[in-house]
């Protein structure tokens, strides 16, 4: 099973002292055996014990042939935009995390790559995209962040592969319950700091795949620009990697519960949660997932009671990111998704008032005590001015 593996973890490097933890190499350099050939490892730009380690541990947890990892997540995919060339297109989600928008939106054009973002969830729509122009990459999400909307992976991939591109799917929700690569896709990226490391003090991100060829030009691009994630990350990732399972089982756990309960509070206007039967693309996600992972998000339909509850929790940090132990909650469209112009939200349908919660391994019944009060101390604030309105 899975957890198993997770803490098997078995890979080229041979310690002599078998220690049961993992080595950390924590060096710049390595001592070469003569002045004209080279050792295994001469400099940890290019690579680093430490870091094979974790870059075999995640291609062994996706069936792939090779793994990269990476200084942040958005270097992993800054990294899978390098095989886009210039004069060629990206085709991604109109829902996607404010980060990636950003280095759609405002990098890659400056290298002569456009973008067309569409509704990833119409096959229409993808499949428009793609016929139009010469489409190398399809960037995708699913759920998507933060309106947890569900895209049929298999079918995307189908699509892309006819027309000649490549699909990156962003993962970092999912990790253990869905495998890109097993529905098609040609690179798996997860965000390192998430769930892989699980307790907010690690910053990476990982690749993988199954091509050679295009893992060895993702190799070439990781190491010519220096973004590779160094070793005391990479020690404390493949540490965080050996309780994953147990963690993210508690924390979807966790946020069913919550779900549910969130779906039949009286402010709450919409829950966003593909564990809940209500769920549009409920059927499609455990066609292609094995849970609902541990993120939602909720409106209220008022941006100050939405803000209110947001500050009045007292077991969730207001915080950017999610997949730590740790419960945390945000208004996506003011943290998280920031970047994107005011305008292009409203397009894309990203309401100001929607709430986002990461849930953490806590006692769901102290979580949900603790969004209660809060939904009702944002009642109690919203509604003298319910009062005058009327």
């Amino acid at each position: 099973g899975v957890a198993t593996r997770l803490l098997q973890q078995k890979g080229a490097l041979q310690d002599p002292y078998a220690a049961v933890a993992p080595p950390l190499y924590q060096t710049a350099t390595f001592d070469q055996p003569t002045a004209t050939t080279f050792g295994e490892y001469d400099y940890t730009r290019s690579g680093n014990p430490t870091r094979r380690q974790l870059e075999e541990a995640a291609a062994a947890l996706d069936n792939a042939t090779a793994g990269f990892a990476f200084v942040s997540g958005m270097a992993a995919l800054t990294a899978a935009s390098r095989l886009v060339g210039t004069g060629q297109r990206v085709v991604a989600g109109n829902d996607i995390y404010g980060g990636t928008s950003r280095l759609l939106s405002q990098v890659l054009p400056k290298q002569g790559v456009s973008v067309t973002n569409i509704d990833m969830t119409s096959l229409q729509e993808v499949e428009a995209a793609c016929s139009q122009g010469d489409v190398r990459l399809v960037m995708v999400e699913s759920p998507t962040n933060p309106r947890m909307e569900i895209c049929d992976i298999r079918q995307i991939c189908d699509i892309a592969h006819a027309h000649g591109a490549l699909v990156c799917v962003d993962n970092s929700m999912m990790v253990l319950f869905q495998n890109p690569l097993d529905l098609g896709a040609d690179i798996n990226m997860v965000s390192a700091t998430k769930f892989i490391a699980g307790h907010s003090d690690v910053t990476g991100g990982l690749l993988t795949v199954r091509d050679a060829a295009l893992g060895e030009e993702i190799y070439f691009h990781q190491n010519a620009e220096g973004t590779g994630m160094g070793p005391f990350d990479c020690w404390l990732a493949l540490r965080g990697m050996k309780t994953m399972a147990l963690r993210m089982e508690r924390q979807a756990a966790n946020a069913q519960q919550i779900a549910e309960f969130l779906d039949a509070h009286p402010l709450v206007k919409k829950v966003n949660y593909a564990g809940l039967p209500t769920h549009p693309n409920h059927d499609l996600h455990f066609r292609q997932a094995a849970s609902a992972g541990s993120i939602l998000s909720f409106e209220t339909g008022n941006l100050e009671a939405s803000k209110a509850v947001v500050e009045d929790t007292q077991l969730h940090k207001v915080t950017v990111s999610f997949g730590s132990v740790g419960s945390t909650i945000s208004l996506p469209c003011y943290m998280s998704h920031a970047s994107i112009p005011a305008e292009v939200r409203a397009a894309r349908g990203l309401p100001d008032d929607l709430v986002r919660i990461s849930v953490g391994i806590e006692d769901a019944e102290d979580l949900i005590a603790d969004i209660e009060q809060a939904l009702h101390a944002a009642a109690q604030k919203r509604a003298p001015v319910a009062t005058a309105r009327q």
